[in-house]
């Protein structure tokens, strides 16, 4: 974790701040009435976690389960991390804090966009509760766009090319989702470069 990000938690990390702040997430309804399918906030995480995934929002089956990344392309992420579903779940290993907390509805091509409240209002304040951070992954555009505003590339292809300029500890991903596997296909240096680095990033935080 960077130094100002430890500088953010100021000695009040403890267990008993964030598990009343994650209440209090799980019970906004700031956005309520935007929401079609009403407010249902997914967020996971401990104080002791050293891994954080950020990702987009969730879908319905998410909305519906309350597990995030319960989905083909959870299948695809935990793949990429070499972690078993025990694993992945285990909050006190790997935190897991989407840009919209809730689903956000369904546009004309696939779901809406995460709502633009939740990162402002929340994500410092879970971040101040996660001292012991050295991963940050950055799964999908909106992600990447949000927390490597200095770096940001032109597109989503340029920011995950250049991983390897994404400062510590953040590493840019592309979405998992099965409707991306032509770009996966395009970009071979995916599999051959930056699979290989997370994985053995993340097993050498978490180990066997």
């Amino acid at each position: 974790m960077n130094s100002t990000m430890r500088a953010n938690c100021s000695g009040h990390c403890d267990m008993d701040d964030l598990t009343t702040l994650l209440e209090d997430i799980r019970a906004c309804r700031h956005c309520e009435k935007y929401l079609p399918l009403g407010p249902r906030p997914i967020i996971r995480a401990q104080t002791s976690a050293r891994i954080l995934l950020i990702g987009q929002a969730p879908g319905t089956k998410v909305h519906a389960s309350g597990i995030p990344w319960n989905d083909a392309s959870g299948d695809r992420l935990r793949l990429w991390m070499g972690l078993d579903r025990e694993t992945f779940y285990d909050e006190s290993r790997v935190a897991i804090m989407p840009m919209g907390f809730c689903y956000p509805g369904k546009g004309q091509s696939g779901d809406l966009p995460p709502r633009p409240e939740c990162a402002p209002l929340w994500h410092d304040r879970v971040m101040a509760h996660l001292p012991n951070l050295e991963l940050i992954l950055l799964v999908g555009s909106y992600a990447i766009h949000y927390y490597l505003k200095s770096g940001k590339k032109q597109t989503l292809t340029d920011s995950v090319r250049n991983w390897r300029d994404a400062p510590s500890p953040y590493l840019p991903l592309p979405h998992p989702s099965p409707r991306n596997i032509a770009w996966f296909k395009r970009n071979p240096w995916m599999d051959n470069e930056l699979i290989p680095y997370m994985k053995g990033r993340v097993g050498a935080l978490l180990g066997p």
